[in-house]
């Protein structure tokens, strides 16, 4: 006797089939979670050290970008979609970054340097909103767009040729292994 023949009387007979049911769906759900977490997780964490694997999230978000400027304004839902996944992209790097390499920034004296980085993203986060409310399919878009990208593009060549290194200097090899482990924790917590 299987939940799929039972009547919605029979179930109602048989609540621990209703329960056994709904355990597995958990358990499903759970594990194509935990899947999928692991995959969005993985492409950073398969990078080694943190500051590669942020530096292969900074090139899978300009691809993203790449994307979006491919597009034209007669794509307005494909639009959407890139916007989805470059809110999530970015949304789970700034988990990242705000809440262990900034962190770490400040506890090595970087602390001005952290702050900017921080202050850039709430801005980041605005650019994402301002592109929520705005139509894809107008030319104001993809304007928006462009402002964007330049914008993110200096914040990132700020983060890999000077700031990074720089940790990565103070951290040494410990620091730099407890940094990776850190940060790989924070992004999957946050795919």
């Amino acid at each position: 006797m299987t939940a799929m023949t039972l009547s919605s009387k029979e179930l109602a007979r048989h609540p621990a089939v209703l329960v056994g049911a709904a355990a597995v769906g958990l358990v499903v759900g759970l594990a194509a979670n935990f899947g999928r977490k692991a995959i969005v997780q993985g492409v950073t964490a398969v990078q080694g050290e943190w500051d590669e694997g942020l530096k292969a999230e900074h090139r899978a978000t300009l691809k993203i970008f790449d994307a979006i400027e491919a597009t034209d304004e007669s794509n307005a839902t494909r639009r959407n979609m890139y916007l989805i996944q470059l809110k999530h992209a970015l949304s789970k790097h700034a988990f990242e970054e705000e809440n262990v390499v900034y962190p770490a920034m400040r506890a090595h004296g970087q602390v001005e340097e952290a702050d900017e980085l921080v202050h850039d993203h709430g801005y980041v986060k605005q650019h994402l909103f301002d592109l929520s409310e705005l139509d894809p399919s107008s030319p104001e878009w993809i304007v928006e767009v462009r402002k964007f990208r330049s914008e993110l593009e200096k914040h990132i060549r700020m983060e890999e040729d000077e700031l990074f290194p720089k940790l990565r200097k103070a951290l040494g090899p410990e620091g730099n292994a407890h940094i990776t482990s850190a940060m790989n924790k924070a992004g999957f917590a946050a795919a």
